[in-house]
């Protein structure tokens, strides 16, 4: 895949800082590593003071200033904690990784806090940052948000009901973002990835061992940005993907924009972009 930014072009865009939701291990950690190989600085948040404090310091071991921050993404104060936590730094990048599907079991036999704790994470604490970040990104006129997402987004699952829900929202939001943002110089991108070798899973199963390496998923994301509204990691995912989504999402994203638009008699301008399963 070749990148729309490489080099100095992708450390002026989205640099000097970026801002990692969910940093400290698995995918979150691999876009830690991967933006500073590309000269870009990294505030990781994270809930454990352990991972965090070891990854802030190999960070720093290869020359780029790094910065913890301390946080549990589905608390009351999140927005108000990362906002404080990074109010004096140049963030041209936002990456939102948190929400995986640890327990997977039937939407009944588990209580509705398990539910609710999902919402908190992968919907509202998505929605709260991607927000105070959209609107410095938009002001600064460049940057870009990325908003992991998940196949399972694709469609309704037995024992992964309420998982399956979040991530849709996931997408949808970073469509419209993209949708959004892309005029004022914001890359929007949202991740649908398919089952990946990350500590959490591994946790939950050793199927995983054999899954997507998370490193080539946040190096992919990374190249995608400012290509499209999506990204699809893996050649395989990309295929079910395909399947799944057959109607171009470009083209959809454009006739919704304007349907709204038209029906509350506000502007609308088509935005281009290549679709996921193009190079």
């Amino acid at each position: 895949m070749t990148a729309k930014y490489s080099g100095e072009a992708f450390r002026t865009r989205f640099g000097p800082w970026a801002v990692i939701a969910g940093g400290s291990d698995g995918i979150g950690e691999s876009f830690a590593r991967e933006l500073a190989r590309r000269g870009v600085n990294v505030a990781a948040i994270a809930r454990r003071p352990g991972p965090l404090a070891a990854l802030v310091a190999d960070l720093e071991a290869s020359g780029v200033s790094a910065r913890a921050i301390e946080c549990d993404l589905t608390s009351e104060g999140v927005a108000e904690t990362v906002a404080s936590a990074t109010r004096d730094l140049d963030v041209g990048l936002f990456v939102y990784n948190a929400g995986s599907n640890r327990k997977a079991r039937r939407f009944l036999d588990q209580p509705v806090e398990a539910a609710l704790f999902l919402e908190r994470l992968s919907c509202r604490a998505p929605l709260l940052l991607a927000h105070h970040f959209g609107t410095r990104l938009r002001a600064r006129r460049r940057g870009g948000m990325i908003l992991m997402s998940s196949l399972a987004g694709l469609a309704g699952a037995h024992h992964q009901a309420t998982y399956a829900a979040t991530k849709a929202f996931d997408t949808m939001l970073a469509e419209g973002l993209w949708h959004e943002l892309t005029p004022d110089g914001v890359d929007v991108l949202g991740v649908l990835a398919g089952a990946t070798r990350t500590p959490t899973a591994l946790a939950e199963s050793d199927k995983f061992e054999t899954k997507m390496d998370p490193a080539e998923v946040a190096a992919g994301a990374l190249d995608h940005l400012g290509k499209g509204p999506n990204f699809v990691p893996g050649d395989a995912n990309r295929a079910i993907a395909k399947t799944l989504w057959p109607v171009p999402r470009i083209g959809i994203v454009n006739a919704m924009s304007q349907a709204g638009a038209e029906l509350f008699d506000l502007p609308h301008v088509a935005v281009i972009g290549r679709e996921f399963h193009e190079s």
